[in-house]
């Protein structure tokens, strides 16, 4: 059932890769936090039961609900109603980002390690990379800001993958990150909304002291 949804996770990286409406973007972020509430609860259900419901408290509430839903707001508060506008088109991304999972799964065959799990390794990494290919590859600001959500979720997925050794130490850690870069990112947008009309990167380059 664990390599089902992650499989399922590696997908929607796909899928992130030729959106073109930030809804879908916000949609996709909801859904991988679900996938991996079910992993979680899966791979974790042995430990004890106070850092086990941390964990599933942490990915259902934070990252299911309360992260699309600052997003939302972020997005109506500034109006964007534009699609997000990758710099390639949408085959290149899909042929980019399956080269980044393939990659990804013939790395992780040259590791020879029989503590490593390897479609954790393989998940983690394919979303990381297309992570920062989301950041690159995208003008607007808060576009990056999900960018930077998935590849918090593929540090999380790695770190299921030693959660029955330290689950609370690492998912603090997380969870801190998220709440420091995301709000600061979060505000960061809305300043720049007051300012400045479209929300491109590209504008930042006029900014001066």
């Amino acid at each position: 059932m664990t390599n089902i949804l992650l499989i399922t996770f590696a997908i929607s990286l796909i899928y992130l890769g030729v959106a073109n409406r930030l809804s879908s973007y916000i949609s996709t972020l909801a859904f991988q936090g679900i996938l991996l509430f079910g992993v979680a609860f899966i791979e974790l259900i042995e430990i004890n039961w106070v850092i086990l419901v941390f964990v599933l408290l942490e990915t259902i509430i934070f990252k299911t609900i309360a992260i699309p839903y600052f997003l939302n707001y972020v997005v109506q508060k500034n109006n964007i109603t534009r699609d997000a506008e990758p710099f390639l088109p949408d085959f290149v991304s899909i042929v980019l980002i399956t080269v980044i999972i393939l990659g990804s799964f013939l790395l992780s065959n040259t590791i020879q390690d029989p503590h490593l799990r390897k479609i954790f390794f393989v998940v983690a990494l394919s979303a990381l990379f297309t992570g920062l290919y989301i950041i690159v590859t995208r003008k607007k600001i808060i576009t990056h800001v999900m960018g930077f959500l998935v590849i918090e979720n593929g540090v999380f997925v790695l770190s299921l993958a030693v959660g029955n050794e330290m689950p609370m130490l690492v998912n603090i850690g997380i969870l801190l990150d998220i709440f420091a870069s995301v709000f600061l990112l979060g505000i960061f947008a809305n300043k720049i909304g007051d300012v400045m009309q479209e929300q491109d990167v590209e504008q930042l380059r006029n900014l001066r002291d």
